[in-house]
């Protein structure tokens, strides 16, 4: 167990930063976004060493998605509160949204899954595309703090818990089995923060 943890620690790392990622985001806490960005600059790493190209491809994308998420969550909204900072609400997807963001998730599948089929060496080529298209949507609509976020990560979690299985990523299997559960509760938490916020 010791030699595992030495020749991981990276992975032991990315998993500990995880859960705070994730305390921080039940509680839509704006520092989330502080170890938004620090996740993925580690699993990075994790994530090529694995074979796991698409995941390697998304972590990038992630640390672009931090920063922006972290500018979107402290906008400043002018025509309410002139100069003053005011923290962007929890709110619903917007219908006219669905179609845009279920057309972004088919195309990046598809075209992620073609170029981990046609020029890696991945045995997981679809299951990665998968996990990453849906991500990208769901790194999105965290940004504009939309609830639906959570179904999004529900899905991404499940599949990764059994992925990193597979893959002998064994902390970031627990962590995604811990994301998948606390995915649930983390829904019902926002569905409760919105009401609060909007007195209905």
């Amino acid at each position: 167990m010791i030699e595992y943890l030495t020749d991981n620690w990276l992975e032991v790392l990315g998993t500990v930063v995880g859960i705070a990622y994730l305390w921080l985001e039940l509680k839509a806490n704006i520092y989330m976004w502080i170890a938004g960005i620090i996740m993925p600059a580690i699993s990075i790493f994790v994530y090529y060493n694995a074979g796991l190209y698409a995941d390697f491809g998304i972590n990038i994308y992630y640390l672009a998605a931090a920063f922006y998420g972290f500018a979107v969550w402290t906008m400043r909204d002018r025509r309410h509160t002139g100069t003053k900072r005011r923290e962007l609400p929890i709110t619903f997807t917007p219908r006219s949204m669905y179609v845009p963001l279920v057309g972004t998730f088919a195309v990046t599948f598809v075209a992620i899954g073609f170029v981990l089929v046609r020029y890696t060496d991945s045995n997981v080529p679809w299951w990665d595309s998968f996990t990453t298209s849906l991500s990208i949507v769901g790194m999105w609509m965290l940004a504009r703090k939309w609830i639906e976020q959570w179904w999004a990560w529900i899905a991404v979690d499940a599949v990764c818990f059994g992925l990193y299985i597979y893959k002998g990523i064994y902390f970031y299997a627990v962590l995604y089995g811990l994301y998948t559960v606390i995915a649930v509760y983390g829904y019902f938490r926002w569905r409760a923060m919105m009401k609060e916020d909007t007195g209905r």
